[in-house]
């Protein structure tokens, strides 16, 4: 696998409706697309840096420059036997997983077109359907919140993450577990608190939730093992796993019970598959987690929780949720039961709408060896 071009574009996309965590409110996205062709075959990847370096230190605007200036220059002009040869072109740049994982992701979309494959399959999966989760954000009101609820769970989504923050915690799962009291509910709070706040998060324990996602510092294991100790809620780590030795190492003092894995976070393809074998051998489940992807994304979202050990419904919702026209066709469709099917068409299975894609562009840079 020889590219002989890589495109580099920023798209402009406005949300169906804003996305609220306790980061701050996102009404449109600038996603950022890496396409790797050779001959008449394409490979594609998004980058999933935010408009702000609030989630991680990247936004949109650092991975530009770095993808431009080191990481597509630095991989012109190589042979890859596998898209797992990527890794050690790029070992020199520290951090910058979404960026790295924008060309990794699209290398292993061309290597499964070019091999007809699926890209689930060429992952080692396993799952020939995903169980999908559905993450709501914050909302003007309780009353809104529970409508959104509602429809999440007619649609038959089998789990319900709810972000959360102060002020908009414990009052709020009550009034969510009076409605649904047996419903799979999560609430994820984006490192929001801190250790002084362990009554208020032990409280959290009354509800029977699934998990607390990352309640602590985004950098931080140690505080979130003593809090792991004093909670009964299962932690689930997010931020602070971007790699499997901090899975490792997060296991190891029992900072977590579940780990959240994102392609992005954590640099694409192979990394996540390290994240993944590396909690399963110590018996730890994970989860697919989403950033707010369009259907590229989305579709790499749902080849990689194929895997054996992606046995919690993950954040892999329906097109419809966030676009109102998506960039891959079909759009990406949850069935009534709640779950997602895998294509069997190569690579990422989703046709790529690049008509559509040349309209939503704002910049675009072409490179060739």
């Amino acid at each position: 696998m020889k590219p002989d071009t890589i495109e580099v574009r920023q798209l402009r996309m406005r949300l169906c409706h804003p996305f609220e965590t306790s980061f701050g409110v996102t009404e449109e996205r600038r996603v950022v697309l890496v396409t790797v062709r050779e001959g008449s075959l394409a490979g594609w990847g998004e980058v999933t840096a935010a408009e702000g370096p609030f989630f991680s230190h990247e936004s949109y605007e650092t991975a530009w420059h770095v993808l431009c200036d080191f990481i597509v220059p630095w991989s012109l002009g190589r042979d890859f036997a596998s898209p797992s040869d990527f890794p050690p072109v790029v070992a020199r740049i520290r951090g910058h997983r979404m960026a790295r994982a924008g060309l990794e992701n699209a290398l292993w979309d061309l290597a499964a077109r070019q091999r007809n494959l699926p890209l689930w399959q060429m992952l080692g999966g396993r799952r020939r359907e995903v169980e999908c989760g559905v993450s709501i954000g914050i909302q003007p009101s309780p009353e809104v919140l529970l409508e959104k609820i509602a429809e999440a769970v007619e649609s038959g989504y089998r789990r319900v993450k709810i972000k959360v923050r102060p002020g908009w915690d414990a009052e709020i799962l009550e009034r969510v577990r009076r409605e649904w009291p047996g419903l799979p509910l999560m609430a994820d709070a984006n490192s929001a608190y801190t250790l002084g706040d362990t009554p208020l998060l032990r409280s959290l324990d009354a509800f029977g939730l699934m998990m607390l996602e990352q309640p602590l510092d985004w950098e931080d294991i140690i505080d979130h093992a003593t809090l792991q100790q004093e909670i009964e809620t299962p932690i689930c780590l997010d931020e602070s796993i971007r790699s499997a030795d901090d899975a490792r190492k997060a296991s190891q003092i029992g900072a977590c019970r579940i780990i959240n894995i994102k392609l992005g976070r954590v640099g694409g393809h192979t990394a996540a598959r390290a994240v993944h074998d590396c909690s399963m051998e110590r018996g730890i489940p994970v989860w697919c987690g989403g950033m707010l992807e369009t259907g590229i994304g989305r579709a790499h979202n749902v080849a990689l929780s194929s895997l054996e050990n992606f046995c919690l419904p993950g954040d892999v919702s329906a097109s419809r949720r966030y676009w109102s026209e998506d960039i891959v066709e079909p759009e990406i469709e949850v069935t009534p039961e709640g779950t997602i099917l895998q294509s069997e068409a190569a690579g990422i299975g989703y046709r790529v709408r690049e008509d559509l894609i040349e309209k939503l562009t704002e910049r675009l840079r072409t490179f060739t060896p």
